[in-house]
């Protein structure tokens, strides 16, 4: 597996406790880029002014901080474009009962 499915995989560890879904079949990664073992990551939140922001960017952190050859793990939190439901994954929207 390479290090970008690995990532990915670990991020699938974080879940939108309001939602119970995780980050990535939500849509709320935007950007992911790994360079010499340095992590960035763009990425929003379903709504501004979330009040589980600090624990969400927290759970990113902690999911991906423990793989090695990662030094360094940053995330920043973007607005633009907002969130919207037609980010999410054929699996998220399962498991939110739609059907496609």
């Amino acid at each position: 597996m390479d290090i970008r499915e690995l990532v990915l995989q670990q991020l699938r560890t974080v879940i939108d406790p309001e939602l119970g879904i995780n980050v990535v079949d939500l849509g709320l990664i935007y950007d992911l880029q790994i360079n010499d073992g340095n992590i960035y990551i763009l990425m929003t939140l379903t709504t501004p002014g979330c009040p589980l922001h600090d624990s969400i960017v927290g759970g990113v952190k902690r999911a991906l901080e423990h793989i090695d050859g990662i030094r360094d793990v940053q995330v920043q939190i973007t607005w633009n474009p907002p969130w919207t439901p037609e980010r999410m994954s054929e699996e998220a929207l399962r498991q939110l009962g739609h059907f496609s």
